[in-house]
């Protein structure tokens, strides 16, 4: 019986109907207590219990990209751990790597709360965060810290545009970023798709795009691989542009998708804690109700680039099938946070054991060669 499904989330989420933000803010401080006392024969032990329990070692999950290697092909997405408050802990809750930030050049506090919804009937989440982060030096800083701890799994770093920079600066405030965090980061990730930063979005446009992407690359000399992570509303044209763009730039991968605006799939109506209509309220939409467009964006970048531009895929994960539909489409690796929320610490190992009974089932020696199978 997965105690956190039948016990804790129902209490959580329903019977106290604790506050998303509220929740999340707890729990990174007790994974951050885990990062900060790492040496401790405590804390040792309660990360190899968390690993024994949530944890799959397995050859046939694991693969070679960029030059990393990533233990299996499952992710925890930008969102969750902005800060890298848990950098090392994340390996022990089974995930095959992690992607730290969006994390911006200047700190901010982000949108005003409320700012975080659960959409429970649609297994999603609404979110208008704003990128609320201590910023890029602070991230560098605690990082810095741990430069000596050998890592257990590949980090990413997701870069973010101030808001209090002009878009026509944003080339310079992302580069002020990786300036910073160059050293740090295992692979980074130009976001230019959130919805809850005024503008951000139209830097997708390969014009303006095409500076950021310049300047980074300019800077980075091939050194670390680096990737955009694009929107799911996107018509194919501009995600076309995109991907011409980063053949130009030789960039090392696509992120696929960010959270989207659309609200017509939904069944929820009304959001509680406002008591306003969810056509109202702004904000990305994460979760199940972006499982479909996320992969048909993957498979459309997978045909247009022959498969030869590695794609990281995210959107409405929440089981093995979930995943196998994601990298089978196309997706090298994979990534999850809304179905983490709603399935709890044990979901990783789930999908894990999903996937190698998929492989053992299609006579697939290694998950990288599921990467864009066809039947």
């Amino acid at each position: 019986m997965d105690i956190y499904q039948a016990g804790i989330r129902p209490i959580l989420f329903s019977a106290l109907k604790a506050d998303p933000e509220w929740l999340h803010q707890r729990t990174l401080q007790a994974l951050g207590w885990l990062e900060r006392t790492s040496e401790r024969p405590l804390t040792q032990w309660v990360q190899a219990q968390l690993q024994h329990n949530y944890s799959l070692r397995s050859p046939e999950m694991e693969q070679t990209l960029w030059g990393l290697k990533f233990p299996n092909p499952l992710g925890l997405a930008a969102g969750f751990d902005k800060d890298g408050v848990a950098a090392g802990v994340w390996g022990a809750f089974g995930f095959g790597f992690a992607e730290l930030g969006t994390v911006t050049f200047q700190a901010q506090l982000g949108n005003p709360r409320p700012r975080l919804f659960r959409l429970s009937a649609d297994n999603a989440a609404l979110n208008r965060m704003g990128f609320n982060n201590q910023g890029a030096e602070a991230l560098a800083t605690r990082l810095g810290q741990r430069l000596g701890y050998p890592r257990s799994v590949p980090l990413g770093i997701n870069l973010g545009k101030s808001k209090v920079t002009p878009l026509e600066d944003a080339a310079a405030d992302y580069l002020g970023s990786f300036r910073l965090l160059k050293d740090l980061g295992d692979y980074f990730v130009v976001n230019v798709s959130s919805p809850n930063t005024p503008g951000l979005r139209s830097l997708q446009d390969a014009t303006q795009l095409s500076q950021i992407v310049d300047a980074l690359q300019q800077e980075n000399q091939g050194l670390k691989p680096i990737l955009v992570k694009i929107a799911p509303d996107l018509e194919e044209d501009a995600i076309a542009d995109v991907l011409n763009l980063a053949k130009n730039y030789q960039l090392s991968g696509i992120i696929a998708t960010n959270t989207t605006i659309r609200r017509d799939m939904l069944k929820t109506q009304r959001i509680e804690a406002t008591g306003k209509s969810v056509t109202e309220e702004a904000g990305g939409i994460s979760g199940a109700p972006l499982r479909q467009r996320s992969t048909q964006v993957i498979r459309f970048i997978h045909q247009q680039t022959q498969g030869q531009l590695p794609i990281i895929g995210v959107g409405g994960i929440f089981t093995a099938e979930d995943a196998w539909e994601k990298i089978t489409s196309g997706a090298s690796l994979i990534q999850v946070y809304t179905g983490w929320i709603y399935e709890g610490p044990w979901m990783v190992r789930r999908i894990l054991e999903g996937l190698l009974h998929k492989l053992e089932e299609k006579g697939l020696t290694k998950i990288s060669e599921a990467v864009g199978w066809k039947d």
